[in-house]
């Protein structure tokens, strides 16, 4: 046999073979990404609002039932249970965006870390000569100036 009807045979058996796989494989792209584990649900929808009655009723029912299985452990571990009614009134009353005095720690690191800053600026100035500047009233002005902005 020659080289060219070897071609020919292996281009007129595969040609057809290769045109039925090609389109079989069409539904396969489809069900690409598909399977026992492959989540086909639409994205969960947005909770309520921060802050409206109906977050506030859903933050409520969670703490309640954290501290309702907080007591339960305790209890089936020997320990005396919380008050439950207490313990939710008590995280309740916690800013849920800010948190408990986490404000004031923040002003606090804010200004360490600004008068951090100051004394770095006070040590190039006086390298170069210059008066440094008083540091708290500079630290009260660029907190006055950072809350303005």
């Amino acid at each position: 046999m020659e080289f060219g009807t070897v071609i020919w045979i292996v281009v007129l058996v595969i040609a057809p073979v290769a045109a039925v796989l090609f389109a079989g494989s069409f539904g396969l792209l489809d069900q690409l990404g598909r399977g026992d584990l492959a989540i086909d649900e639409a994205p969960a929808r947005p909770g309520p609002r921060p802050g409206s009655p109906l977050a506030l009723a859903e933050r409520e029912k969670e703490i309640r039932q954290l501290v309702q299985a907080r007591h339960e452990r305790q209890l089936q571990r020997g320990g005396t249970g919380i008050d439950v009614e207490a313990e939710v009134g008590r995280l309740l009353a916690i800013d849920p965006e800010q948190g408990p005095d986490e404000g004031a720690r923040q002003d606090a690191a804010l200004r360490e870390e600004v008068r951090q800053l100051v004394a770095a600026r006070n040590e190039r100035r006086l390298a170069r000569g210059e008066a440094p500047l008083d540091v708290e009233a500079e630290v009260d002005r660029q907190l006055d100036e950072l809350s303005a902005s």
